[in-house]
Order: structure tokens, then sequence, then C-alpha cells
């Protein structure tokens, strides 16, 4: 059995002031969590336990190689953000009884 998406009452503007400092807060954690993933990720997948993922202006790489890494690192960003994201409002809406989104 699914759980289904409940539709959300639009937050109000005070809401939403509110949880701006909650939401960036969470974002500034998500960054710096997405980032210890990619790098233990980045380190698996190449076998190379001291390599630090590929910059697009490093020449020694190849294309190929940098834009697999740049792909790994945004879904990995993606998906911790969304999940933080999501966790955060959740918990915002346990306290405060609103929703913080649109």
């Amino acid at each position: 059995m699914t759980k289904q998406a409940v539709p959300e009452t639009p937050a109000s503007t005070s809401a939403k002031i509110l949880y701006r400092p909650f939401g960036i807060a969470s974002s500034v954690v998500g960054g710096l969590v997405a980032s210890a993933i990619f790098k233990q990720v980045y380190k698996r997948v190449t076998k190379n336990s001291g390599a630090d993922a590929p910059g697009p202006l490093q020449s020694e790489y190849l294309l190929r190689q940098v834009l697999v890494a740049a792909a790994i690192q945004g879904v990995i960003y993606a998906v911790v953000k969304a999940s933080i994201d999501r966790a955060g409002a959740r918990t915002f809406q346990k306290w405060t009884g609103e929703w913080p989104g649109s």
C-alpha cells in the first residue's frame, strides 16, 4: 500500500518568513552531507582512495571523466537536498502546524 500525498494548504507569509532561516541552515547541512557522500562514492567508483574528483578546468583528465564525475555529483546533491528539504519542511510543519511551501 503506498502513501498518498496530502494536498497542503498554502503557507502563510509568516510561515514562509519563519522557515527561511531554517531552510538556509538545512541547505548548508545538505551541501556538506552531499559533498561527503560524493567524495566517498567517487573514491569507490574510481578505486583510488587518494584522488579528488576532476574539475572542468583540469586538463589532465578526459572530458568523459569530468562529465561522469559531474553527473554523479549532481545526482547525489539533488537527492540529498530534496531529502533534507523535505524532512525540514515536515519538521517545521510538526512544530508550527503549517507547511512552509507554496
